[in-house]
């Protein structure tokens, strides 16, 4: 087996943006947890209060060799919405933020040259995703993980996400895993 590369995001709410990924070729593990705040071990009440400073975020454990770290971002940046601050649609609150959290410089630097590219010929408003360096990643309670698997007959899921997995197989039919 190939080494497997980490990649930490976070886009709006942690049960869509594990839905997204869970579905690309080449993502090998994905969590959903917290990460980016000042509190050790938050629990989901305390992240969604927006007092620990943490975002609801995904951990990606990733071939290389099948999917980029710059795909991951692509795909990262055409399924929510960056130029929003603090809120994906109505959730609203810092542990909504847009983030990217890399692990070394070339994942900064890959980073930063897409957030360029993007903002001269895709987004209209400026990209407000912050570019943070790795910080402590906490799991989230069971009931957080494959949520949108176990649940996408709920209104939060047949309003939301569904519209952005559609929109991936639309867009990146080519990166999906055969069912």
């Amino acid at each position: 087996m190939n080494s497997l590369d980490t990649a930490y995001f976070a886009g709006g709410c942690f049960w869509c943006t594990e839905a997204i990924f869970q579905r690309l070729k080449g993502v090998e593990e994905l969590t959903s947890g917290y990460i980016g705040g000042t509190v050790k071990n938050p629990a989901y009440r305390e992240v969604c209060s927006g007092r620990t400073g943490h975002a609801e975020g995904v951990k990606i454990l990733f071939d290389p060799q099948i999917i980029t770290y710059r795909t991951l971002l692509t795909v990262f940046f055409a399924t929510h919405d960056p130029t929003t601050l603090n809120r994906q649609g109505n959730d609203v609150g810092t542990q909504y933020r847009s983030s990217i959290f890399y692990i070394n410089n070339e994942q900064k630097k890959v980073a930063e040259k897409l957030i360029s590219e993007l903002q001269n010929s895709t987004f209209d408003d400026p990209i407000v995703t912050d570019l943070i360096e790795e910080m402590p990643f906490y799991n989230a309670e069971k009931e957080h993980h494959n949520y949108y698997n176990d649940h996408n007959e709920q209104p939060y899921c047949s309003y939301l996400i569904n519209p952005k997995i559609q929109k991936l197989k639309q867009n990146y039919l080519h990166l999906l895993k055969t069912p």
